[in-house]
Order: C-alpha cells, then structure tokens, then sequence
C-alpha cells in the first residue's frame, strides 16, 4: 500500500524540475529564424497581401511586418505624399486671364472691340512665403510619419513580449494542472486505501480547480496577446505558430545622462518645434498677402468708326484702404504663440513619461534580479522540502499544495515583472526614438 504514497512524491518532486525558474524551456530554447522557413511556411495576409510566417515568429520578423503593413502608418505616410503636392502648388503663379470688351454692339458701324490678356503680377515675396510654409508643412509631415513609425515599433516590441510571457504562462499552468490531476488521483487512492481523511481528497479537488481556472485564464491571456501583436501588421488573426524569442535578457537601462542629451533630439520634441516653424511661416504668408498684387494689362483694341487698331495697356493696383488681411494676420500670429506654448508642454510631458518609465525600468529591473536570485530559489527550496517532508509524513498534502501555488506565484510575478520591463523599455525607444537597439531579437528576419 505504499506505492501511491510514492508515486505522488514522484509527481510532486517533478515540479521542481518544470518550473525551475532559472531555465525556462519555453524562453531558453534556440531560436527559430523566420527567414529559414522555406516558402510553404508563409501566407499572405488578406487584408495587406504581405506574408506571414506561420510557423515560429522572431522579435525582427514582427517589427519588420509591422513597420510594412500597419494601416496607420501607412495613413501617415499617405498624408505625406499629399503633402508633396501642397509644396508644388506653391510654387505656382498666377494663370494670366483674357478679356474682351465690345462697346456698341447694335450699330456695327460704331462698333467698338477690345481684346486684352491680364497677368497678375505678385507683391512682397508671397510666392516665396507660401513655398516656405507648404516646406515646412512636409517637413511635419514627414515627422509625424517618423513619430508614427517609433509608436508602431514600440507597440510592436511590447505586443511581441506579451506574447512570449503569456505562452509561458500557459505552458505554466498547464504542467500544474497536471501535476494537481495527478495528485488528486494519488489523494483519491490513498483515501480508498484508508490511509488518510476524505477531507484530503476533496482540498486536492479543490485545488485542481482553482488550477484549472488559473489555466483558461492563461489561455484566454495568449490568444488575446497574439491577436495584440498579429493586429500591429493589420491582421485580426494571427496565423503564427508562437512567439519565438528570450524575454529573460532585460534591455540595459540607460543613464540620467544619457535619457537628458537623447530627449533633446526626441522626434516628438523636433516635431513640436517642426510646427512652430511652420506657424511662423504660415504667419508670414499671411503679412506679404497685406501688400496688394499689381496687374498688369495688354491688348488691342479695333474701333470701326475709325477704321484703325490701337494699342491698349492698363495697370490696376487695390487699395488696402478697408481689408489689410488685419484679422488673418492676428489668427496667424496668435497660432505660433500656440504652437511655442505647445512646444513647452510638450518638453515638459515627455520628460515626465521619460522619467516615469525609466524609473519604472530601474525597479522592474531590481524587481526581476530579486526574484530571479532569491525569491524563486527560496520558494522552489521550500516546496522541495515540503515534497521530502510530506514523504517522510512530517507534512500534509495541503502544505504541499500550498508551497507549490506560493512557487507558482513567484514564477507568475517574474514573468508579469519581466512584460513590464519589457514594455518600459520600449516606452523609452518611443520617446528618444531609439530603434529598440539595447531589445533583445530571438529569432530572424523573415
């Protein structure tokens, strides 16, 4: 009757090699490169017709899809093509008109026809004002695609990350709930045998259930993480094996120097300042368009009583006597103010997120070294002895249970503190524009 009993400390003391928090099978094993899967592995997207591999995905392969597929961007880089045809149309000048004028038209003999060609000629440097602001608007333009671009990558990286930390979440819970089924089949035996109280069976039950829970919880997690990570490409349904990568090497933190000399040539911040400078065009456009346009005139004009041609030329000038362009001006004027005051808030806000995640990544970093080098251990120390101390009948089957839930729940941390830190880090590429550099890539290019 004594071989249940060892079979349950087998099934226990096996756990301690499944969640050993040091080597995690799931994270530790080599990397599949994408760009290694032969052509049957890809599928085009039906939303985009890009490929996409289905079978393992690396860190690259995602950022590469989502950097060439992602709507949004491709929105922006939309805008700034239109925006090309703003700094052509600039440049233009005016279209000369053409004008006739007949005088007497009931008595031929009398009859006066003149025929002219108008150009108006433009004042005070408003062609040149109007290619400077349409410059200015494509330089923006062209920022906002850049911003748009850092915004998907980093969103990408966190999406990615999410997904390699849910699978081993799954993968977690999945082997405890076959060890708490397998345990609660030892519990039942043993009660049959009238070893111990029904009472322990029904706590192994109890605590299968709870596994179980845990585990469509983890499931439930994943596919919404994948589903995350595959819309960053524009596909509502990822067809990607798994996330295929090392969430366990953390991005190295970067100094208060090094976050004060980057922040300054942030892209947000250069597009701020991209827009001030185009408001100040934009006003300027608005000051040369107070100078009046001179138009010019030449034609001919055939007067029949007297048989002959004459010459006509003309010269027409406004007079900015009552509109000076005075309240566009003002508008103007005061929408480069706005734009220096944004500006302002602007410097100020990305220095708050910067410090927020940069201390957050200084924590979640500490976080991450503590559990790694002394919470885990201790907890996965614990469980073996209460494995041992159970075999030996110094301990219950529920303090067992309950050493392996407080081990599971320091493992489940340690992921949930390793996404964050993840996503921290990428927070802090989006606002210096870093490309992900200190991020490590598993897994290739498509």
């Amino acid at each position: 009757m004594r071989r249940p009993r060892t079979s349950l400390i087998g099934l226990l003391g096996l756990a301690a090699t499944i969640f050993n928090p040091l080597v995690s099978p799931a994270l530790a094993q080599s990397s599949t490169a994408p760009g290694n899967v032969n052509s049957a592995a890809l599928l085009p997207n039906p939303q985009t017709g890009k490929l996409e591999p289905t079978g393992p995905l690396g860190l690259a392969a995602a950022i590469d899809l989502a950097l060439s597929a992602n709507p949004t961007l491709a929105a922006a880089a939309r805008e700034l093509q239109a925006v090309e045809g703003a700094v052509i149309q600039a440049g233009v000048r005016p279209n000369p008109e053409i004008a006739t004028l007949v005088e007497d038209t009931q008595n031929k003999a009398t009859r006066t026809t003149t025929l002219q060609i108008n150009q108006a000629i433009e004042l005070g440097g408003k062609r040149a004002a109007r290619i400077e602001s349409a410059e200015r608007g494509r330089d923006v333009a062209a920022a906002d695609l850049a911003t748009q671009r850092l915004e998907i990558h980093a969103a990408t990286v966190a999406a990615f990350f999410d997904v390699l930390v849910a699978q081993e979440r799954v993968r977690l819970a999945e082997a405890l709930l076959d060890l708490a089924q397998r345990a609660t089949q030892a519990a039942s035996r043993r009660v049959m045998a009238g070893k111990v109280s029904p009472v322990e069976e029904t706590k192994a039950r109890v605590a299968e259930g709870s596994v179980r829970v845990e585990f469509n919880q983890a499931q439930a997690e994943l596919a919404s993480a994948r589903k995350r990570l595959a819309a960053t490409w524009g596909n509502p349904s990822p067809r990607f094996e798994r996330a295929d990568g090392r969430a366990e090497t953390l991005p190295a933190v970067p100094t208060s120097e090094e976050i004060t000399s980057r922040l300054a040539a942030s892209p947000a911040l250069a597009r701020a300042r991209l827009e001030v400078d185009r408001r100040s065009a934009l006003a300027e456009v608005e000051r040369t368009r107070r100078i009046p346009n001179v138009t010019v005139s030449l034609g001919a004009k055939r007067a029949e009583e007297l048989g002959r041609d004459q010459a006509v030329v003309g010269l027409s000038i406004p007079l900015p006597l009552f509109d000076r362009n005075q309240g566009n001006l003002l508008e103007a004027l005061r929408r480069a103010d706005k734009a220096r005051d944004e500006l302002a808030a602007t410097e100020v806000r990305l220095s708050t997120e910067i410090a927020q995640a940069h201390e957050r990544l200084k924590a979640l970093s500490l976080e991450v070294g503590t559990l790694q080098k002394e919470i885990l251990p201790g907890a996965q120390s614990a469980y073996e002895a209460a494995s041992k101390g159970y075999e030996l009948g110094k301990f219950s089957f529920l303090e067992v249970l309950d050493a392996q839930r407080t081990f599971f729940q320091a493992r489940s941390q340690y992921l949930r503190a390793l996404a964050d830190a993840h996503r921290a880090a990428a927070d802090i590429d989006r606002v210096l524009g870093a490309v992900a550099a200190s991020s490590p890539i598993g897994g290739g290019q498509l």
